[in-house]
């Protein structure tokens, strides 16, 4: 029996992952990563391994923004003038996408009329967009969060369709059977079951739409970060220019992070079972 002891506890130390597996499985080695490029390109801009001077080092970057932080400046209204268009043109996409979804899903003739402009529609590039809004909407906020609607609402449509299109027939047959009527079938059948595919679509949503208000800054605007981004550049001013790509970076990374903390709240029963 000691014998078999020794052969088992053997097996299990050969078992035991090594430290380096260890530390490559778990989170410290994202950031380990992210530490290290910063090392890398803050060498490569003192060494003078890259000759140029829009390559500023990371140090001066970072002091920079910390003198932003501290003093002001117009980098941080410009940040929350393109969070409020993100973030609007978000609510807007994520309520059309999922109304038309659960409507596609549980009526079948709007399903096979809506379908084929869905699909002509999803495919067109963000940038081809611009101009006609503009014609319509002008300039103003109103074209940017139009735009970044008609982004958001299809990954939270095709996500929410395809949730009521898993739901087992079952379901709505025993709620057809006690004489439960739609609207409350929606709601109190369909919608739990669909809740994950729809918070799926709207994580998806979430990082096109701050994608698509930069993008509709620098393209066809007068605020913002995405104009600042043009504007950092056509003046020569790369350390402003990166210290915005990092603001916009990690703003991104805790939009993430926070729609994460979320979902799994709103969806313990999902998570806990997966």
């Amino acid at each position: 029996m000691a014998a078999a002891r020794d052969i088992l506890a053997g097996e299990a130390a050969n078992r035991r992952p090594s430290p380096l597996l260890g530390f490559l499985r778990s989170p410290r080695s994202g950031v380990t990563l992210i530490i290290v490029l910063l090392i890398v390109w803050e060498i490569s801009a003192r060494s003078g391994i890259v000759l140029s001077d829009n390559w500023p080092p990371v140090s001066t970057i970072l002091a920079a923004l910390g003198g932003k932080l501290i003093h002001g400046g117009d980098l941080w209204p410009a940040l929350g003038g393109t969070l409020y268009r993100a973030v609007s043109g978000l609510v807007i996409g994520t309520a059309a996408g999922i109304f038309l979804g659960v409507t596609m899903g549980m009526i079948s003739l709007v399903r096979r009329t809506v379908e084929p402009l869905v699909e002509l529609l999803r495919p067109l590039p963000v940038p081809a967009l611009i101009p006609p809004l503009v014609l319509f909407l002008g300039l103003e906020d109103r074209m940017k969060i139009t735009l970044v609607a008609l982004t958001a609402v299809f990954p939270v449509l095709i996500n929410t369709l395809q949730g009521v299109i898993a739901l087992e027939p079952t379901y709505r047959s025993v709620a057809a059977t006690f004489g439960v009527r739609w609207f409350r079938t929606t709601l109190l059948v369909v919608m739990p079951a669909m809740l994950p595919f729809i918070m799926a679509g709207i994580r998806t949503s979430l990082g096109l739409s701050l994608i698509v208000a930069v993008v509709a800054e620098m393209i066809a605007g007068s605020a913002g970060i995405g104009y600042y981004l043009m504007s950092m550049q056509y003046a020569s001013r790369p350390v402003d220019m990166y210290g915005a790509l990092f603001v916009l970076a990690f703003v991104g990374y805790a939009l993430n992070w926070i729609f994460l903390r979320i979902e799994r709240r709103v969806l313990f029963w999902y998570t806990q079972s997966v």
